[in-house]
C-alpha cells in the first residue's frame, strides 16, 4: 500500500493575489534593511509562534555566550502576523526570514528569488467547547466536518454526528464555526483536507489561506481561535494541535484515510509524518498529501522558513541561518515540548547542506 495519497493542491502566492499586492508596493530593499533595527527578524505562522518564542530566548542566550557570533543580531524580534503576511513582508524587505505553514511552489520560488527548508512539523487539531464527561472524545469524519463548515448541518445532535460517536453523547445546542480571519497556513491545510474529503467543498468554497466561509466567526491567529473557542459554548475550532492541548481545549478524535479515528498525539503525527517524502531539488516542496498509515493523524502540517536567495543584508541572513542550525540540530526537544514534530537528524543533516547552494554567503 502507498504510503501517502496526494492531490494536485500546490500553493502559488501569485494565483491568490498576494505577490501581486506585495511587489505593487515594494521598497527598495536595502533601504528597509537599513532603517529596521538589528534584531534578527521573522514574521508568518502563529501556528509555528510558540516554537519560534522558545527558540529565540535560546539564541539569545547562546549569542550572549559567544555561540554564533552574529555581532548585533543576539535578538529574534518574530511577527505571527499569519503565514501569507510573513511571505509579503519577505517581499517587501522587512524581515530576514518568513514562516509559512503550506511550502510554496518551485516555480513561485524561482521567480522571486526565494529559498525554503522545512523548520517542524505537527498537526492540524480540531477542538469543540462542548459539556462532556472528562475524558470523552467526541468523533468527527472530514465529511461531516466539511458539512459543519458549509452550514448544513447547525447542532451536536445531529443525526450524521451522532452516528459516529463511541458511546459519546452529544448535546443537543448549536454549532458556531470558527474560522481564520488572517492569510493562515492552518487555514489552508485544514481546508486541503475538507476538499479531499467533500466534492461539495472543493468546488466551493476550495482551498487557499483564507476562503470564502458560507458560515462562521471570525478570530485572529491561532491565540485568537484559542480565546474565541474558551468563550463560546458549541463552537469548533481549527488550530494548532499543540496549542489546543496546552490550552486543554477538548480535541476530536478524525478519521483517517484507514478508517480510524484517531487524535493529533505524538505517536499519531510521528506516524503520519515517517512517510512524507523530501527533496532538495524542488526547494523540499510537496503536493499535498493525506497519510495512508494505520496510526496516522490526517491533518498534518510542515512549517518552511522561507529566505531570499540573495538577501538584502547578510549579516541578517547569516544570523537567520545560525539560529535556525541552532534550533534544528540542538533544540529538536523544544519542538516535542510543545507538541510538534521535529526534522530527522538525516533531514537537518540534508537542510544544512542544501543552504550553500541557494543561498548567497550560507556556510
Amino acid at each position: 500500500m502507498r504510503a501517502l495519497h496526494t492531490a494536485s493542491l500546490s500553493i502559488s502566492l501569485s494565483r491568490r493575489g498576494f505577490v501581486g499586492a506585495a511587489l505593487g508596493s515594494l521598497p527598495a530593499f536595502g533601504a528597509a534593511a537599513q532603517e529596521r533595527s538589528q534584531s534578527l527578524s521573522g514574521a508568518g505562522s502563529t501556528f509555528v509562534q510558540p516554537l519560534m518564542d522558545r527558540w529565540g530566548r535560546a539564541f539569545a542566550a547562546h549569542e550572549g555566550e559567544g555561540g554564533a557570533a552574529v555581532a548585533g543580531y543576539a535578538r529574534l524580534d518574530y511577527e505571527p502576523v499569519g503565514s501569507a503576511g510573513g511571505v509579503v513582508r519577505l517581499l517587501q524587505g522587512a524581515v530576514d526570514f518568513a514562516a509559512t505553514d503550506v511550502a510554496m511552489a518551485p516555480e513561485e520560488l524561482d521567480r522571486h528569488g526565494l529559498a525554503q527548508f522545512p523548520v517542524v512539523s505537527g498537526g492540524v487539531a480540531v477542538a469543540v467547547n462542548l459539556p462532556l464527561p472528562t475524558g470523552a472524545t467526541p468523533r468527527l469524519s472530514g465529511a461531516v466536518l466539511a458539512r459543519i463548515g458549509l452550514g448544513q448541518i447547525t447542532r451536536w445532535s445531529d443525526p450524521a454526528i451522532a452516528a459516529l460517536q463511541d458511546g459519546v453523547a452529544m448535546p443537543d445546542a448549536p454549532i458556531t464555526v470558527l474560522r481564520r480571519a488572517d492569510g493562515s497556513g492552518t487555514t489552508w491545510n485544514y481546508t486541503a483536507f475538507l476538499a479531499r474529503r467533500s466534492e461539495a467543498w472543493r468546488t466551493a468554497p476550495g482551498v487557499g489561506w483564507s476562503v470564502p466561509w458560507p458560515v462562521g466567526t471570525a478570530a485572529r491567529g491561532t491565540r485568537g481561535m484559542v480565546e474565541a473557542l474558551r468563550a463560546t459554548p458549541g463552537a469548533i475550532a481549527y488550530l494548532e494541535a499543540g496549542e489546543a492541548a496546552r490550552s486543554g481545549m477538548r480535541v476530536a478524535a478524525i478519521d483517517n484515510a484507514a478508517g480510524r479515528f484517531v487524535i493529533p498525539d505524538a505517536a499519531a503525527l510521528d506516524a503520519g509524518l515517517a512517510a512524507l517524502p523530501w527533496a532538495t531539488a524542488r526547494h523540499f516542496h510537496q503536493e499535498v498529501a493525506e497519510p495512508l498509515v494505520a496510526d496516522a493523524y490526517p491533518i498534518l502540517a510542515t512549517v518552511f522558513a522561507v529566505m531570499r536567495r540573495r538577501p538584502a543584508s547578510a549579516t541578517g541572513s547569516r544570523a537567520a541561518l545560525a539560529f535556525f542550525r541552532m534550533g534544528l540540530a540542538e533544540r529538536a526537544d523544544d519542538a516535542r515540548a510543545l507538541g510538534f514534530v521535529p526534522l530527522s537528524p538525516a533531514l537537518v543533516s540534508q537542510v544544512a547542506a542544501h543552504w550553500p547552494a541557494v543561498i548567497r554567503g550560507a556556510r
